[in-house]
């Protein structure tokens, strides 16, 4: 994205965004955690990171955070927004790809561990890749960069 010549320049201490020692973690919201803690621990590999409350679970996926949370009513910092877990996982609003060396092996060692895959891996030149979902419906994705 290129700057107007109106905008002044942002400097690095007062409008540096993302700030150093950040991290994004993405929340996933549930219906049961101790079905969700065995599929992100045992199928996907996840490392659990800690347990809060009964509501939450954190995981470290190869360096990512994953939040997995119960559903919630609104709250005062966000007055009109309900967690609820996937009511349909045909219809989509986001997804979580996982970049594999070699998309294959990956469906095979996740497949063996016990993910429902929609479909074996599909070549599609410029890349190998497979969706599977999690037990409430939220779709991952396995993707292998092709020769193309």
């Amino acid at each position: 994205m290129n700057k107007s010549q109106n905008e002044p320049e942002a400097t690095q201490a007062e409008d540096s965004f993302p700030l150093e020692g950040m991290a994004l973690t993405h929340i996933l919201v549930v219906s049961d955690l101790a079905r969700a803690r065995t599929f992100y621990r045992d199928v996907l590999g996840a490392k659990l990171y800690g347990e809060y409350g009964g509501t939450s679970i954190v995981f470290d996926f190869n360096g990512a955070w994953l939040l997995v949370v119960t559903g919630g009513e609104p709250t005062k910092d966000k007055p009109t927004v309900t967690f609820t877990p996937p009511n349909d996982p045909d219809r989509v609003s986001h997804s979580i790809t996982i970049r594999v060396p070699d998309c294959q092996r990956a469906y095979e060692i996740l497949s063996q561990r016990g993910a429902q895959f929609l479909t074996p891996p599909v070549n599609w030149g410029y890349e190998i890749r497979a969706f599977f979902r999690d037990p409430d419906g939220h779709l991952f994705e396995i993707s292998q960069v092709g020769s193309v």
